[in-house]
């Protein structure tokens, strides 16, 4: 219970960041590309972090890496109260930054922890279960900016009468609007850090050894695997398009819409729920077809809503671009099910160079920014668009080459 706590707060931390880029584009008044620096830092600190967190599970244990990560990303919560008071952009990137680094280490402990926790035959459905509550906090983090953030941020029109003072105060506050949340979400992971602290917790497995050893062959072994080489390639496209899409789902709403911004937030949420929902059905149809033949339908569903994104920019569009969700909801499982498979003693290795690849979700969403800010929103979900290109070619490679055996799920 403690540990699916763990999941659902990391859920909605991570998806608030989805309502920050807009956010801070109104408040500091910043082009696309720069508000994407939110997400830069997020999954930057991800990337960062993913060996070093493995490396403290080895060394300390699962527990300690929870403990960890849990407070690095509460000291990174609690540090969104002097960037609100200074003002600056940088602080608020840099307290993002410590609080990913945080959930970086909590995710990359909490995973294997949840498998060692009970017998090895109900390990995936026990993960799964766990992983179940990740949307769930999701959603709760996105109506928090929903309700919360947007629908109290000062008008455009408001700001345009307004003297060199009053703007200043109306970035005061609206730059506490933002405060709220994160502190909560602090305080949130702080009680759950207490009790875990002061929780006695015996996994006979959890020192298990993460070896990255590159004299014994395991880095040039996973390079002349094909399907784990190219899978890590669309773990990072994959990652990409899902942080695109979410990212920039509000500016499509406000920018190509005119839906007013205290209403655009309910589109994100509808995201998510699609999401949601997606993935426990999507669980189901698993246990029915070849994974990678869903994952390339999927992928190739995920393109064509992206065009329609990019081609109607009406109502239209906007639902395509909520109904991207439906594409992205097995898309991470899937993925590094099939990159796995197979690589027995390097399967941990492999493990950690599949969670670097959330990297997409950095680097991305500043090509997404970049081309929103010289061709418009619209065209710009061609960036997601071509990420899920790339996934379901990936899915074909896979189809082609006629793997046998079953992928976990």
């Amino acid at each position: 219970m403690l540990l699916i706590a763990c999941f659902a707060a990391w859920g909605s931390a991570a998806n608030l960041t989805d309502v920050l880029v807009g956010v801070f584009r109104h408040i500091f008044t910043m082009s696309n590309f720069q508000s994407a620096l939110v997400q830069f830092a997020y999954y930057g600190a991800y990337f960062s972090l993913a060996i070093p967190a493995a490396l403290i599970n080895r060394r300390f244990g699962y527990k300690t890496g929870v403990l960890t990560g849990l407070g690095l990303a509460t000291v990174g919560g609690m540090m969104f109260y002097p960037a609100s008071r200074v003002l600056a952009y940088g602080l608020f990137l840099l307290a993002l930054f410590v609080l990913a680094a945080g959930l970086s280490v909590l995710e990359t402990s909490a995973n294997p922890f949840v498998i060692a926790m009970g017998p090895e035959d109900s390990a995936t459905q026990r993960l799964n279960f766990a992983q179940a509550f990740n949307p769930v906090g999701a959603n709760i983090g996105v109506l928090l900016g929903a309700v919360v953030i947007l629908p109290n941020i000062t008008p455009e029109s408001t700001k345009a009468t307004m003297t060199a003072g009053q703007l200043h105060d109306a970035q005061e506050r609206d730059l506490s609007l933002v405060l709220g949340p994160y502190l909560g979400i602090a305080c949130v992971l702080l009680v759950i850090w207490l009790v875990i602290a002061f929780r006695r917790m015996d996994i006979p497995a959890e020192r298990e050894e993460f070896e990255i050893d590159v004299q014994r062959g395991a880095l040039g072994r996973l390079w002349h695997n094909r399907h784990y080489r190219y899978g890590v390639a669309a773990q990072f496209f994959n990652v990409a398009a899902q942080v695109c899409t979410w990212t920039f789902t509000i500016q499509y709403a406000q920018d190509v819409v005119h839906v007013p911004t205290a209403r655009s937030g309910w589109y994100l949420q509808a995201s998510l729920l699609l999401f949601l929902v997606a993935r426990f059905v999507m669980t189901y149809l698993l246990g029915i077809f070849r994974p990678t033949l869903l994952l390339f339908a999927m992928g190739a569903l995920g393109v064509v809503l992206a065009l329609i994104a990019v081609l109607s920019p009406t109502m239209v569009g906007l639902v395509a671009v909520v109904a991207i969700s439906l594409s992205l909801s097995l898309m991470f499982p899937t993925i590094y099910g099939v990159a796995l498979q197979g690589l027995g003693e390097d399967t941990k290795f492999g493990a950690a160079g599949l969670v670097m690849a959330i990297l997409g979700g950095a680097v991305m969403p500043l090509v997404h920014g970049r081309v929103m800010d010289a061709y418009g929103a619209a065209p710009a979900y061609l960036v997601p668009g071509t990420c899920l290109a790339l996934v379901a070619a990936y899915a074909l490679f896979d189809l082609r080459t006629h793997r046998s055996g079953s992928v976990p799920h």
